[in-house]
């Protein structure tokens, strides 16, 4: 263990780097390193497994800084223990363009970081997530392959958000006993002392979703140790309240709003480095302190030698799955299951809600994929997520593959981003389409980090009828679509779904989300192809006789109605082509002479979506015709409100008719 002595110049160090980056940025957050920084050099120095040369060893120890704006923290550990990127000129670039240093901590930019955090209780939420992964690994592949555990430094921000509630009483509810939370305890907010806007026990709080909880001295070495190993021994989560002084060691501005997210000054930053007997030279750590914590950061290399010698001894089968797991490959099988399927849907068209095509693909896809673990907010029976084959995963039996989350969209959409990040896991959870207005800060979230995670949101549009308007999605596929690297698909038919989740799990560095159906839709994909049509993200159904005077562009449900309008308008001697556009990410991101072929030159382009315009002029032009919704829903059987809001063949027979 770290002596007294060694421990007070290591954090002293993280503070004086922290102090300094912040100055020389002219702009950060120096007071929750400063206060903060005892907590993070006991877990360093003496308890969390990692290996600084190897920041993606599987099995190492998580660390998530869910206060995401004491981003100075995490980058000054990175570089005193060692990471090979993190040097001293970055850590002197901090908030710059281009430095491996930004504002807030961003996975896939800095190696070492678990994952991007910033909006406060997305970190404590995903590191749930991250506890799961662990646990489903770990029942499957032996604790000699997985056997680690999850930290999460949160501050009074991230336990205020209300997606830190839906979060603990989750892990709570599945006794994620590798789960740890060190709550830095600093009683100050950016608007003054936190009792002015709250006044919860976290403690009490986090004891009645069946954590293990407790309070403890933040500046006190001996007493974090011990509380980190008693949470070591929990079979239970736990918080460790950490009661700290923001800007500890801030002549003026210590345990004050004025410490949190601005320099500290010339002035106050030298009276602070006199008091904690620091260099006053900007960015100076005395050598022996720069050795003491970089024999911190190679603490865990034997662990790793033993876990690779471990790993290498295991059966040769199941040492490629998991590395393939962790590599995040797909099995080649799953090709193969989706194009039987496709097959089979072809020779027996089946006329079904695309929320149930979505459940006969997993039926194919779920046994060859082990990868995949579903779930719910509460919504199993409507969204058809849960397979015959697929275990649950509860307290006491986490090997399983389906996850009842409980009414809790936020911390669900959460929690499979820590999955991912995690690694071996593919997460799909599923809700209704509204809801993903609840879900949007953790699909933001996972569009920004680049990682595959699936949302299946099924009732997409007012075709899920009488529940009506607070039900019923109108903007949402807009907004969605708003979100960069997000891929929103939405099929038509069976043959679609099933391409369209194919898409789905092959986007390795991005989420997708699949909008489906309540109501039945007729299938117009009934040929055997083995090519995924969808993968274009638009493609022609129906051509036109001859050369053609009007192309119509549909998504999912609208399709039949495209399809109807064609008849009617060939009837007439109008030559009109129909374009399915399952995904308009991917049509988009066509070269253009491929985009512009699937387009066409129509005189006339009509976009049919039971949703807003917003998007579609991409495609038909700010000219062009669209056939929609343009206000809120109503309460009644789905086919009366298409009649009512005008989505019907006949009413895109009588757009083109007049624009002709």
């Amino acid at each position: 263990m770290t002596s007294r002595e060694q421990h007070t110049s290591m954090a002293n160090a993280i503070r004086s780097l922290a102090m300094d980056a912040v100055e020389k940025a002219k702009s950060g957050h120096p007071g929750l390193p400063m206060g903060a920084a005892d907590i993070a050099t006991v877990l360093f120095a003496d308890v969390l497994k990692y290996d600084a040369t190897a920041p993606d060893w599987p099995d190492r120890d998580r660390f998530v800084l869910s206060a995401g704006h004491g981003s100075m923290l995490l980058y000054a550990l990175l570089h005193l223990v060692g990471s090979p990127s993190m040097t001293l000129d970055e850590i002197k670039r901090f908030r710059q363009l281009g430095s491996l240093t930004p504002g807030h901590p961003e996975y896939g930019h800095t190696p070492g970081v678990e994952m991007t955090t910033g909006p406060l209780g997305q970190g404590i939420a995903t590191a749930v997530g991250m506890a799961i992964a662990e646990r489903l690994l770990a029942a499957e592949f032996g604790a000699e392959i997985v056997d680690h555990r999850t930290y999460v430094l949160a501050s009074d921000g991230d336990l205020m958000e209300g997606v830190s509630q839906e979060a603990i009483a989750l892990a709570g509810h599945l006794g994620l006993s590798r789960l740890v939370v060190l709550f830095d305890d600093n009683g100050i907010s950016i608007d003054g002392p936190l009792s002015l806007a709250d006044s919860v026990d976290q403690v009490k709080r986090f004891e009645a979703a069946g954590w293990r909880a407790e309070r403890i001295d933040g500046h006190d070495p001996e007493a974090i140790a011990a509380a980190l190993a008693r949470a070591k021994a929990s079979d239970r989560p736990s918080l460790i309240a950490c009661k700290t002084v923001i800007g500890y060691g801030a002549p003026n501005r210590a345990g004050t709003s004025k410490a949190h997210g601005e320099p500290l000054g010339a002035d106050e930053l030298a009276g602070a480095k006199a008091r904690l007997n620091l260099s006053p030279e900007p960015f100076s750590v005395p050598q022996d302190v720069v050795s003491q914590w970089r024999g911190a950061g190679v603490r865990g290399a034997g662990e790793r030698a033993r876990w690779d010698a471990r790993l290498a001894a295991l059966p040769q089968a199941a040492r490629a799955e998991f590395l393939r797991r962790i590599a995040g490959d797909l099995p080649v099988a799953l090709g193969d299951a989706v194009a039987a399927l496709k097959q089979r849907l072809a020779k027996e068209p089946q006329t079904v809600a695309t929320r149930k095509a979505s459940e006969l693909v997993l039926e194919a896809i779920t046994p060859v994929i082990p990868e995949l673990v579903l779930g719910s907010a509460d919504l199993t029976p409507s969204n058809n997520t849960k397979t015959k084959n697929l275990q649950v995963v509860q307290r006491g039996s986490v090997a399983g593959r389906y996850i009842h989350y409980g009414i809790r969209e936020h911390g669900m959409a959460a929690a499979m981003n820590g999955m991912a990040l995690h690694g071996g896991v593919i997460p799909a959870g599923a809700t209704f389409m509204v809801f993903t207005d609840y879900c949007r800060p953790a699909i933001r979230l996972a569009a920004l980090m680049g990682i595959r995670v699936v949302y299946v949101m099924t009732h997409d549009s007012i075709g899920l009828g009488e529940d009506g308007p607070t039900h019923q999605p109108v903007e949402h596929l807009a907004a969605l679509r708003a979100i960069p690297n997000l891929a929103v698909f939405r099929p038509a038919d069976p043959v679609e779904t099933a391409e369209c989740w194919q898409l789905a799990l092959e986007n390795r560095n991005g989420p997708s989300l699949l909008a489906l159906t309540r109501q039945n839709l007729v299938p117009f994909r009934t040929d055997a192809e083995t090519g995924n049509r969808c993968a274009a993200g638009a493609y022609e159904i129906r051509p036109a006789a001859g050369r053609a005077d009007v192309s119509l562009f549909a998504s999912g449900s609208e399709v039949e109605i495209a399809l109807a309008a064609q008849a009617v308008l060939a009837g007439r001697g109008i030559a009109t082509r129909v374009v399915s556009v399952p995904c308009m990410e991917r049509l988009a991101a066509l070269p253009a002479a491929d985009r512009a072929a699937i387009v066409g030159d129509a005189r006339v382009k009509v976009a049919i979506e039971a949703g807003i315009r917003m998007g579609w002029d991409a495609v038909i032009g700010s000219d062009g015709v669209f056939v929609g919704m343009s206000g809120f829903g109503a309460s009644a059987p789905y086919k009366e409100l298409y009649a009512r809001f005008g989505i019907t063949a006949e009413a895109v027979v009588e757009a083109v008719t007049a624009r002709l």
